[in-house]
């Protein structure tokens, strides 16, 4: 990437409607679910199913998706390390402007690095979720539903995550959901669940 120029002498604006305001207004809470894991692991697949589950019961939602953030806000951006920790960087301060605004976010990004979904949790704190979709590569490999595996094994896609570019799992997450042997009604389910137990619907 080319270097940046830094802003100098801003200060962050702090609204009259605070986040508790909104939240109420909502009816739960702002949090960011963040699904990670291999290409064909079933990230969207599950993210969308999480959210229409959500917005069947009232909840303000959205999913940011990687494919379509390339096609505007990273366009900028390739795949090689330092372009995909600035990738997830801005989606770690978009997803937190999302929660910020009492909206449940979900993202459904590759991630493959530990150090930058850490620094994406840091940036959310206490509203960050991380759900790791955990399918075998075979698996993977075998659904390719963009054909993308069969293009990195034959050298077409330089840096691809899992083949010539390294996929780091999560150690600690909140959630890992299994999407190998796992039905996606249950895998949606088991996220809704988490959040009822941990009383993302119960606002004051």
């Amino acid at each position: 990437m080319a270097d940046m120029v830094r802003a100098t002498n801003i200060t962050w604006h702090q609204g009259d409607i605070t986040r508790a305001d909104r939240e109420r207004a909502n009816g739960h809470k702002g949090v960011v679910l963040w699904f990670t894991g291999l290409s064909g692991s079933g990230k969207s697949t599950l993210a969308h199913a999480v959210e229409n589950a959500l917005f069947e019961r009232g909840c303000r939602t959205y999913v940011l998706d990687g494919d379509n953030i390339r096609h505007g806000l990273n366009k900028d951006l390739g795949f090689s390390p330092e372009d995909r920790e600035e990738n997830i960087r801005r989606i770690g301060e978009v997803a937190k402007l999302f929660a910020d605004a009492g909206v449940i976010a979900m993202t459904a990004f590759i991630s493959p690095y530990r150090a930058d979904r850490d620094k994406a949790r840091a940036i959310s704190a206490d509203s960050f979720i991380e759900v790791y979709v955990k399918c075998d590569l075979a698996v993977c490999e075998q659904r390719d539903p963009k054909g993308l595996y069969k293009k990195a094994r034959a050298g077409e896609i330089p840096e691809f995550t899992g083949i010539s570019a390294p996929y780091e799992e999560p150690t600690n997450p909140e959630l890992v959901i299994d999407t190998s042997s796992e039905p996606i009604e249950v895998s949606s389910k088991r996220v809704i669940d988490y959040l009822e137990s941990h009383g993302i619907f119960n606002v004051a």
